[in-house]
């Protein structure tokens, strides 16, 4: 069942921040419209309903162009937004009790940048990376801000870039097809992913279950489009599958790995298994006649954030089976232990003696419980049993 929350507006980007006690938020950029000015707006999201706030718990006004793209720190406090016309602005979250605000931070290397349309953190919040409309790459080690890598020919214009689970890699799409992958500890180019001549390398994300060390990317051939994967051992790709009828044009995967999702530019969206790489949920024409520019997962629920700049931003609940909670695990263990000591005390209490001596009037079948653990009378009684092997049996 689908539960939707939607926010009508030229949204231009959003991000999911996460909170203790799964109290996350949204941040939202909106882009001038009329005489209303471009801002960043957050939004509260409560867990039991699936839904967004009706009403932004924040607004930062954006006094220089329009928001392109949000990434958000790991912690949930630290928050980069590119901008047309100033590079990028970094914010930081203050919450306290009920009070929300975004705070606006001086950070000299990230707002002298020209725009930048893919901004994306490393799993740790170690390191972040930026790749720029004018194809320059940029990593650096945060929160320092040391420089790793800048490459201003890294690609003719970024189309898309994701940070590996163990933040050693870095995969960055182009406009043109290409895809390469870079370290990010010391920016080597390290591979250019296998592709035909006819065939788009377009969006890219790293597998995050730990076990699985893949790259997937959605692959246009033609008027095909497919889901590739890579080995990222050995960076050649190993298989595909067809899931959308068209391309894809955002991709996005789960913080457990367990789920993919796909948007496309008729406002589907599709959600893959990883494990068996069949779709498990589908969206159809969710943001109808406008093309998908973002699907993230909440970072607890099986809850997806989808943009678009027609319909704005959708809150959609997934039509997958429920996840095992820690303490329902713990909750089946205590049942098991309990269970079994129920049967050994309904075996005990019913089986025949072991010991099969004879039963006298004042000799019980078996032995009493007690016998097993010791009795702190025994020492002192000289009809105890003494030891076993003088017994003639």
């Amino acid at each position: 069942m689908e539960d939707s929350t939607l926010h009508k507006g030229t949204v231009t980007c959003a991000s999911w921040i996460r909170r203790p006690e799964k109290a996350h938020l949204v941040v939202m950029g909106k882009s001038k419209r009329g005489d209303s000015s471009s801002v960043l707006e957050i939004f509260s999201f409560d867990a039991k309903t699936f839904t967004l706030s009706s009403s932004p718990k924040a607004t930062y006004v954006l006094e220089e162009g329009d928001p392109v793209s949000i990434a958000v720190h790991p912690n949930g406090e630290d928050i980069i937004c590119s901008t047309t016309t100033a590079g990028c602005r970094v914010f930081e979250l203050s919450v306290q009790e009920e009070s929300i605000k975004l705070l606006a931070k001086d950070l000299a290397p990230l707002q002298v940048v020209s725009p930048q349309k893919c901004l994306a953190f490393s799993t740790d919040g170690s390191k972040f990376a930026s790749g720029g409309e004018d194809g320059c790459l940029r990593i650096f080690e945060w929160p320092s801000l040391r420089v790793i890598l800048d490459e201003p020919r890294a690609h003719k214009s970024f189309r898309d870039l994701d940070i590996s689970l163990d933040s050693e890699f870095l995969a960055s799409t182009s406009t043109d097809g290409s895809a390469r992958v870079w370290s990010t500890s010391d920016g080597v180019p390290l591979a250019s992913l296998n592709r035909n001549s006819d065939e788009k390398i377009e969006c890219c994300r790293f597998s995050r279950d730990g076990t699985k060390p893949f790259l997937f990317c959605t692959v246009l051939k033609g008027d095909k489009a497919v889901l590739g994967v890579w080995d990222i051992s050995t960076w050649n790709r190993i298989g595909h599958k067809k899931l959308l009828r068209k391309s894809a044009s955002v991709l996005s995967i789960s913080l457990d790995g367990k789920y993919l999702a796909l948007g496309s530019k008729e406002g589907d969206i599709c959600v893959v298994n990883v494990k068996k790489m069949e779709i498990c949920h589908w969206s159809k024409r969710l943001h109808l006649g406008s093309a998908i520019s973002l699907v993230e997962f909440c970072p607890s629920e099986r809850v997806v954030l989808s943009t678009s700049s027609q319909w704005g931003a959708v809150v959609t609940k997934l039509n997958v089976p429920v996840d095992w909670k820690e303490w329902q695990i713990y909750l089946v263990l205590l049942g098991l232990f309990l269970a079994s000591a129920v049967l050994f005390y309904i075996f005990f209490e019913n089986s025949d003696s072991f010991w099969k001596f004879p039963v006298g009037r004042d000799q019980p079948a078996r032995p009493p419980v007690k016998a097993f653990f010791g009795d702190p009378k025994s020492s002192e009684d000289p009809n105890s049993w003494g030891d076993l092997g003088h017994l003639d049996l």
